[in-house]
C-alpha cells in the first residue's frame, strides 16, 4: 500500500501578481517616514478593499492606523486599530487578533502612549474568548523584511505560509521565498 505524500497547498500563481501602484506608493510614503501622505493613502486602499469584500482590508486599516498614530494623530489611527481587530474577532481569528493586538499595543507604548496602548489590550483581550488555544508557531525560513512586489514590510509571523518555504504577502498576495 503506499503512503500519500503530506498534503502541501500549491503555489496560487506561479508569476507575481501585479501591484497597485496605489499599494507601492503607500508603502514607499511609509517607509520614507512619510507618514502624514501615507495615512490616507492606507485609509483609501483599505476602504476599497473592504467595499470589494477583501480579507486584507484588514492589514490596510492596521496599516494606516499606525501611520496616523505616527503622524502625530493618534484618535484616527486608534479608530483604524480598533477597526482591524474588531473585524477578526468579528471573524473569530483570534491568534492574528491576540498577535496584532499585542504588536499594536508593544508599539503604543514605545511611542510613549501607555493609555492607548492599555486601550487596545483591554480590547483584545476582551474579545478572546476565555480558553483560546494557539498552537505554537514553527521554525520557518527567514523571509526578506520587505516584498519585492509591494515593497510593504514583510514579518514571518504575519504572513500566511504556503508551503515550508513560501509565504504569501498578506498586502499584495505574492508568493516570498524563505532564505535558509
Amino acid at each position: 500500500m503506499r503512503r500519500r505524500p503530506p498534503f502541501r497547498r500549491p503555489l496560487r500563481r506561479s508569476s507575481p501578481r501585479r501591484v497597485p501602484p496605489a499599494l507601492k506608493h503607500a508603502n514607499e510614503l511609509m517607509k520614507s517616514g512619510n507618514y502624514a501622505e501615507a495615512a490616507p493613502a492606507f485609509e483609501k486602499i483599505a476602504q476599497r478593499v473592504e467595499a470589494r469584500g477583501g480579507a486584507r482590508a484588514v492589514h490596510f486599516h492596521l496599516r494606516a492606523g499606525r501611520a496616523y498614530i505616527l503622524a502625530k494623530n493618534t484618535k484616527k489611527g486608534m479608530t483604524h486599530l480598533k477597526h482591524a481587530l474588531m473585524v477578526m474577532a468579528a471573524k473569530k481569528h483570534w491568534e492574528p487578533l491576540q498577535r496584532f493586538g499585542q504588536r499594536a499595543a508593544d508599539e503604543l507604548n514605545e511611542l510613549g502612549l501607555e493609555e492607548e496602548a492599555q486601550e487596545i489590550v483591554a480590547f483584545w483581550v476582551e474579545k478572546l474568548p476565555e480558553r483560546s488555544a494557539f498552537s505554537k508557531a514553527k521554525s520557518r525560513p527567514a523571509l526578506p523584511t520587505q516584498c519585492s512586489g509591494c515593497g510593504a514590510p514583510i514579518r514571518s509571523d504575519e504572513v500566511e505560509w504556503i508551503d515550508e518555504e513560501t509565504a504569501e504577502c498578506i498586502f499584495c498576495g505574492n508568493p516570498v521565498r524563505g532564505e535558509n
